[in-house]
């Protein structure tokens, strides 16, 4: 076995691990949405084993994410992921690398089967820490559409990741937030993902 493949098995026993950590967090912290704090837009269509699988495998990320501030200028950048289906599609596990940023991360996606909801839940390579709350939804119409409810200097804003553009090779995703209850959405980072073959 080369050292590449044998590389390559270790990063994912290592991610399940820590993804398997990250899961009983989240139930030794109970932190799973009610049906009635799912966002009415998602709330139509209820999440099912297998809606991540798309995810599965090897990316390549063309990042533009607007500088800090009120600033409309955008900085590009490349990026790269590894994506696995875990838990016979209940659960999708994202090792995200963005090496001209010196940036990393897991992306941990989980569905509460029992309500039909989606959890996206972060960690960050440097604190280690699963960031909780999590976005909560489902897909709709070909698009997941995950929000979680935050504040911004003292006031109440909304955060929203969209799964969209899902093809066989390539899919997009972006981040954005809305100070004035979802009527408007700002998108601060979009990611063009594509399959690496």
């Amino acid at each position: 076995m080369s050292n590449d493949s044998t590389d390559a098995n270790g990063r994912r026993r290592l991610l399940q691990s820590a993804a398997a950590v990250a899961i009983a967090q989240v139930a030794s912290q109970s932190h799973s949405a009610a049906a009635s704090d799912v966002p009415k837009s998602t709330a139509l269509t209820p999440g099912k084993p297998g809606d991540f699988n798309f995810l599965a495998g090897e990316w390549k990320i063309s990042n533009r994410k607007r500088k800090a501030g009120d600033s409309k200028e955008w900085d590009e950048f490349p990026g790269e992921a590894t994506c696995w289906t875990i838990l016979g599609g209940v659960g999708s596990v994202e090792e995200l690398r963005i090496p001209a940023r010196n940036f990393s991360g897991m992306g941990l996606r989980l569905l509460d089967a029992e309500k039909r909801v989606w959890s996206d839940f972060w960690v960050n390579a440097k604190s280690g820490v699963l960031a909780t709350p999590g976005m909560t939804g489902s897909f709709e119409n070909g698009a997941g559409i995950f929000i979680s409810d935050d504040e911004e200097a003292g006031k109440s804003v909304k955060y929203r990741g969209v799964w969209d553009r899902v093809t066989p090779k390539s899919c997009r995703w972006r981040q954005g937030v809305s100070r004035d209850g979802g009527k408007t959405w700002d998108d601060g980072w979009i990611m063009e993902w594509t399959r690496v073959a």
